[in-house]
């Protein structure tokens, strides 16, 4: 039933899903690190060709749907209308996931062979049963947010997660010691994936309290499936797309590397080193991601508002914070890569084409909140139309630039591809907010803040490379050199923001942990305020 909750409410229940996703999503990055470090480049390229196959199911069901669910509930009209939603929504998803478990084992072979490599069926028939499990997480995390009962939802995510890293790290560290091979390795990696997602639906159901008592009411099925499939496709289409670029890879750049002369162990080596780069990216959209779901909330909460200015305050902050942090994190990582990359995965091989690949984080920081913000306005059809001819320009540039430049290519491409689908949802986002982002001013001091930052960075790696660090081993030299260097520029560039104050310090409280930022911001233009 729908569920009457005050703003305070409201916020806490987003602030806890809030701190539980960036548990999540820094868990599903880093473990990617001592993975790789365990299983080599050509390991890590047997995970990430199948990953893309169970992720995407994962986000849709787990996220799309589970939001999907939830609106459903939350606007049913009694407790018997509730429960026979819930059991058309599971109904509906059990068919799905039993189809899509019957397409990835019966397809295996062919999947395998599309993507250049026989040996991956029984990694893609292991991943295929975590998508049955999938209709009873969607429908109970669906329940628990209709009733704004968070903290079950939250608990359940990070424990998934926390599952999965143990059983995938401590599982290949078992198969590489004993000799198996990589395969094997990769494989032990996917049932990590099903474990997880089992000690998921275990929390949530120790947690599940059935209040949908009563006798079951009739309801539209068709409306319910309808709705269901609109919403959660919509809900989840751009935390899908750098999954379905994942995807694209898999079947597109291996392939045409051994078009290109490459023998297949070179190959594989070659696009597990271009793989390197999705931790990275993950990790440097991590504020977008955070922001894409703490403002919706405020948005969706003040759109309604008749009076004042609504939302276009939340709006615009929205918008230059993603932009700073992406711009920042994107620059950032650029311009120390070649050292974080041995830093974190060994060697620095692939630099270059890791360093175009980071620049997809801007991209990402834009995409994420932008069509975070229009499906909180009710705006799905179109932001999730460009982000398909997104994908479909990735796949026709990864066919034209691969050739000529191998994962470079790919990277290049990917690029394009974001970039499209950004430029498209600024455009579309006009004509639903015709509103001034941000003023000039603003982008001149974030490339003003650039430009010190690599100033000073630039110039202190090569003495630190050429005279301070020379005598150390190559990683650890890296790794202070990497640490060192991301502090520096980090303090240089948010002290040139604050002292700015292109953000204001009311601005700063409104942001997840803002509240350190706008301390830091009074007490350095304390003088300029007096």
């Amino acid at each position: 039933m729908a569920q009457q909750w005050d703003m305070k409410t409201f916020m806490k229940g987003a602030s806890i899903l809030t701190i539980s996703a960036i548990i999540v999503k820094l868990l599903g990055a880093v473990y990617r690190v001592p993975f790789q470090n365990l299983v080599g480049d050509k390991g890590f390229y047997i995970y990430q060709q199948v990953y893309p196959f169970i992720g995407i199911f994962i986000v849709w069901t787990s996220y799309g749907f589970a939001v999907a669910v939830s609106k459903l509930l939350a606007g049913s009209t009694s407790r018997g209308e509730a429960k026979a939603m819930m059991r058309v929504a599971f109904t509906y998803l059990l068919l799905l996931s039993v189809a899509f478990f019957a397409l990835l084992t019966i397809f295996a072979p062919f999947f395998a062979r599309s993507m250049g490599d026989v040996e991956l069926v029984p990694l893609l028939r292991a991943g295929a049963y975590i998508v049955l499990l999938m209709p009873a997480l969607a429908v109970l995390k669906g329940s628990f947010q209709s009733e704004g009962r968070m903290v079950p939802v939250a608990v359940s995510g990070v424990g998934e997660q926390a599952f999965r890293v143990m059983v995938i790290l401590i599982g290949t560290w078992i198969a590489v010691r004993s000799g198996a091979s990589l395969y094997v390795a990769g494989e032990v990696a996917m049932w990590g994936a099903v474990v997880g997602e089992g000690a998921g639906v275990i929390i949530l159901a120790l947690y599940f309290r059935n209040t949908f008592k009563g006798p079951l009411e009739k309801v539209d099925t068709w409306r319910v499936v309808k709705e269901l499939t609109i919403v959660s496709l919509g809900i989840s289409a751009s935390s899908l797309i750098l999954l379905l670029f994942q995807l694209a890879d898999s079947f597109t750049v291996y392939n045409i590397l051994l078009s290109n002369g490459f023998a297949a162990d070179a190959a594989m080596v070659m696009k597990g080193v271009y793989d390197r780069g999705q931790p990275l990216v993950q990790m440097g959209i991590l504020i977008a991601s955070t922001l894409a779901l703490a403002i919706v909330p405020l948005i969706a909460h003040h759109s309604a508002k008749k009076a004042g200015r609504g939302a276009l305050p939340f709006i615009r902050l929205t918008f230059r914070t993603a932009f700073l942090f992406g711009w920042a994190a994107a620059a950032g990582l650029a311009l120390v890569l070649p050292y974080v990359n041995e830093m974190l995965f060994e060697t620095r091989d692939g630099s270059v084409a890791l360093i175009i690949f980071s620049l997809q984080i801007l991209w990402l920081s834009l995409i994420l909140p932008l069509t975070a913000m229009l499906q909180g306005a009710g705006k799905v059809k179109v932001p999730t139309l460009l982000l398909i001819g997104g994908l479909v320009i990735k796949i026709f540039a990864n066919q034209l630039l691969v050739p000529l430049w191998n994962v470079t290519g790919a990277a290049i491409a990917g690029n394009i591809g974001f970039a499209v689908i950004t430029f498209g949802l600024l455009l579309y986002f006009k004509t639903v907010w015709p509103i001034r982002l941000a003023p000039t001013r603003f982008y001149g001091w974030v490339i003003g803040a650039t430009t010190l930052m690599i100033a000073i960075v630039l110039p202190w790696m090569l003495i630190a490379d050429g005279f301070l660090f020379d005598q150390l081993p190559d990683r650890i030299e890296a790794t202070l050199i990497a640490l060192t260097s991301v502090s520096v520029g980090a303090v240089v560039f948010l002290f040139v923001i604050m002292k700015s104050r292109i953000m204001a310090e009311k601005e700063w409280f409104l942001l997840p942990f803002g509240k350190r930022l706008a301390t830091l911001q009074l007490r350095l233009t304390k003088r300029k305020g007096e």
